[in-house]
Protein backbone atom coordinates (compact mmCIF):
# COMPACT_ATOMS: atom_id res chain seq x y z
CA UNK A 1 0.00 0.00 0.00
CA UNK A 2 1.19 3.29 -1.03
CA UNK A 3 1.94 5.99 1.56
CA UNK A 4 -0.88 8.98 0.00
CA UNK A 5 0.85 11.30 2.86
CA UNK A 6 4.10 11.57 1.32
CA UNK A 7 3.37 13.66 -2.33
CA UNK A 8 5.06 12.19 -5.44
CA UNK A 9 8.50 13.46 -7.04
CA UNK A 10 7.42 16.32 -9.50
CA UNK A 11 7.89 15.36 -13.03
CA UNK A 12 9.88 18.95 -13.82
CA UNK A 13 7.41 19.63 -15.90
CA UNK A 14 4.61 21.76 -16.32
CA UNK A 15 2.46 24.06 -18.94
CA UNK A 16 2.57 27.79 -18.61
CA UNK A 17 0.19 30.14 -20.61
CA UNK A 18 1.28 33.29 -21.39
CA UNK A 19 -0.24 35.98 -23.88
CA UNK A 20 1.34 35.99 -27.09
CA UNK A 21 3.22 39.57 -26.83
CA UNK A 22 4.84 38.19 -23.51
CA UNK A 23 5.74 34.87 -25.04
CA UNK A 24 7.26 36.93 -27.74
CA UNK A 25 8.90 39.02 -25.60
CA UNK A 26 10.40 36.45 -23.98
CA UNK A 27 11.67 34.33 -26.47
CA UNK A 28 13.55 37.94 -27.98
CA UNK A 29 15.07 38.09 -24.06
CA UNK A 30 16.11 34.57 -24.53
CA UNK A 31 17.27 34.50 -27.97
CA UNK A 32 19.58 38.13 -26.89
CA UNK A 33 20.79 36.07 -23.98
CA UNK A 34 22.04 33.35 -26.42
CA UNK A 35 19.88 30.94 -24.29
CA UNK A 36 16.82 28.63 -24.92
CA UNK A 37 13.36 29.85 -24.00
CA UNK A 38 13.33 27.17 -20.76
CA UNK A 39 16.72 27.93 -19.85
CA UNK A 40 16.21 31.68 -19.96
CA UNK A 41 12.43 31.19 -17.62
CA UNK A 42 14.49 28.63 -15.76
CA UNK A 43 17.00 31.13 -14.87
CA UNK A 44 14.53 34.27 -14.63
CA UNK A 45 12.34 32.48 -11.75
CA UNK A 46 14.95 31.59 -9.91
CA UNK A 47 16.43 34.88 -9.83
CA UNK A 48 14.96 36.63 -6.42
CA UNK A 49 13.61 39.42 -8.46
CA UNK A 50 11.86 37.03 -10.65
CA UNK A 51 10.00 35.30 -8.52
CA UNK A 52 6.47 36.33 -9.38
CA UNK A 53 4.76 35.84 -6.03
CA UNK A 54 7.45 37.59 -4.76
CA UNK A 55 6.56 41.05 -5.92
CA UNK A 56 2.76 40.96 -6.63
CA UNK A 57 1.55 43.13 -9.43
CA UNK A 58 4.78 42.79 -11.73
CA UNK A 59 3.56 39.97 -13.89
CA UNK A 60 0.62 42.62 -14.72
CA UNK A 61 2.71 45.81 -15.74
CA UNK A 62 5.32 43.55 -17.60
CA UNK A 63 2.51 42.05 -19.56
CA UNK A 64 1.34 45.48 -20.18
CA UNK A 65 4.32 46.44 -21.24
CA UNK A 66 5.17 43.46 -23.34
CA UNK A 67 1.12 44.55 -24.80
CA UNK A 68 2.31 47.99 -25.89
CA UNK A 69 6.19 47.01 -27.02
CA UNK A 70 6.92 43.50 -27.74
CA UNK A 71 10.62 42.87 -28.80
CA UNK A 72 11.37 46.19 -28.84
CA UNK A 73 11.01 45.58 -24.54
CA UNK A 74 14.25 46.51 -22.64
CA UNK A 75 13.19 46.40 -19.46
CA UNK A 76 10.58 47.30 -16.44
CA UNK A 77 11.71 48.87 -13.47
CA UNK A 78 9.64 49.68 -10.30
CA UNK A 79 11.11 53.03 -8.62
CA UNK A 80 10.26 55.87 -6.42
CA UNK A 81 8.68 56.23 -2.93
CA UNK A 82 7.21 52.67 -2.97
CA UNK A 83 10.24 50.80 -4.12
CA UNK A 84 11.57 52.48 -1.43
CA UNK A 85 9.28 51.80 1.13
CA UNK A 86 8.27 55.05 1.54
CA UNK A 87 4.99 55.34 -0.05
CA UNK A 88 1.67 57.25 1.34
CA UNK A 89 -1.45 55.90 0.99
CA UNK A 90 -2.11 58.36 -2.12
CA UNK A 91 1.13 57.47 -3.89
CA UNK A 92 1.72 55.23 -7.23
CA UNK A 93 3.67 52.85 -8.43
CA UNK A 94 6.38 54.36 -10.75
CA UNK A 95 7.87 52.16 -13.39
CA UNK A 96 10.50 52.90 -15.84
CA UNK A 97 9.68 51.28 -19.25
CA UNK A 98 12.73 50.74 -21.14
CA UNK A 99 12.37 50.34 -24.72
CA UNK A 100 14.63 50.36 -28.06
CA UNK A 101 15.46 53.56 -29.63
CA UNK A 102 13.83 52.16 -32.74
CA UNK A 103 10.24 52.58 -30.81
CA UNK A 104 8.58 55.85 -31.13
CA UNK A 105 7.77 57.71 -27.60
CA UNK A 106 4.99 59.52 -27.99
CA UNK A 107 1.88 60.68 -26.12
CA UNK A 108 -0.08 57.81 -27.54
CA UNK A 109 1.74 55.26 -25.44
CA UNK A 110 0.67 56.96 -22.41
CA UNK A 111 -3.01 57.63 -23.57
CA UNK A 112 -2.73 53.61 -24.69
CA UNK A 113 -1.72 53.10 -21.10
CA UNK A 114 -4.44 54.95 -19.50
CA UNK A 115 -6.84 53.20 -21.75
CA UNK A 116 -6.79 50.44 -18.81
CA UNK A 117 -4.97 51.51 -15.84
CA UNK A 118 -2.95 49.04 -14.13
CA UNK A 119 -3.21 49.18 -9.83
CA UNK A 120 -0.85 47.35 -7.68
CA UNK A 121 -1.52 46.91 -4.70
CA UNK A 122 -3.97 49.24 -4.77
CA UNK A 123 -2.09 51.65 -6.06
CA UNK A 124 -1.80 53.17 -9.73
CA UNK A 125 0.55 52.28 -11.87
CA UNK A 126 2.38 55.23 -13.84
CA UNK A 127 4.71 54.45 -16.30
CA UNK A 128 7.86 56.24 -17.23
CA UNK A 129 8.61 55.39 -21.11
CA UNK A 130 12.45 55.98 -22.05
CA UNK A 131 14.55 54.55 -24.62
CA UNK A 132 16.80 52.75 -23.45
CA UNK A 133 20.14 55.36 -22.80
CA UNK A 134 23.41 55.08 -24.67
CA UNK A 135 26.73 53.70 -23.04
CA UNK A 136 28.40 57.11 -21.74
CA UNK A 137 25.63 59.11 -22.39
CA UNK A 138 24.67 61.44 -19.53
CA UNK A 139 21.88 60.02 -17.24
CA UNK A 140 18.74 61.99 -16.29
CA UNK A 141 16.87 61.88 -12.87
CA UNK A 142 14.84 58.81 -14.14
CA UNK A 143 18.08 56.75 -14.66
CA UNK A 144 19.28 58.34 -11.85
CA UNK A 145 16.00 57.30 -9.60
CA UNK A 146 15.99 53.87 -10.96
CA UNK A 147 19.90 53.41 -10.50
CA UNK A 148 19.60 54.09 -6.72
CA UNK A 149 16.13 52.21 -5.41
CA UNK A 150 14.55 50.64 -8.23
CA UNK A 151 13.86 47.05 -8.71
CA UNK A 152 14.40 45.39 -11.93
CA UNK A 153 10.91 43.44 -12.77
CA UNK A 154 12.27 42.35 -16.19
CA UNK A 155 15.60 42.90 -18.37
CA UNK A 156 16.26 41.77 -21.77
CA UNK A 157 19.69 40.62 -21.58
CA UNK A 158 21.88 43.05 -19.22
CA UNK A 159 21.98 46.39 -21.20
CA UNK A 160 20.11 47.68 -18.45
CA UNK A 161 21.52 46.66 -15.76
CA UNK A 162 24.47 47.62 -16.82
CA UNK A 163 24.03 51.35 -17.45
CA UNK A 164 22.30 51.09 -13.92
CA UNK A 165 26.02 50.11 -12.55
CA UNK A 166 27.27 53.23 -14.60
CA UNK A 167 25.02 55.53 -12.65
CA UNK A 168 25.61 54.55 -9.64
CA UNK A 169 29.12 54.56 -10.22
CA UNK A 170 28.62 58.27 -11.25
CA UNK A 171 26.73 59.35 -8.65
CA UNK A 172 29.27 57.60 -5.90
CA UNK A 173 32.33 59.21 -7.27
CA UNK A 174 30.36 62.78 -7.55
CA UNK A 175 29.57 63.40 -10.86
CA UNK A 176 26.17 62.55 -10.50
CA UNK A 177 24.71 64.56 -7.35
CA UNK A 178 20.83 64.89 -6.16
CA UNK A 179 19.78 68.60 -5.63
CA UNK A 180 16.84 70.02 -4.03
CA UNK A 181 14.79 73.10 -5.20
CA UNK A 182 11.99 74.33 -4.18
CA UNK A 183 11.15 71.03 -2.46
CA UNK A 184 11.61 68.94 -4.99
CA UNK A 185 14.55 66.80 -5.59
CA UNK A 186 16.50 66.84 -9.26
CA UNK A 187 19.27 65.04 -10.54
CA UNK A 188 22.88 67.51 -11.88
CA UNK A 189 25.88 66.24 -13.75
CA UNK A 190 29.46 68.10 -11.73
CA UNK A 191 31.66 69.25 -14.66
Amino acid sequence: MRDTRRPSPASGRFLLRLPPSLHATLRAAARAAGLSLNDYCVRKLAAPAGNPTALAGASAVVERAAELFGEDLVAVIAFGSWARGEAMASSDVDVLVVVEARAPLTRALYRRWDERPLAWEGRPVEPHFVHLREVGASAGGLWAEAAIDGIVLFERGTRVSERLVAVRRDIVAGRLVRRTAHGQPYWSEVA
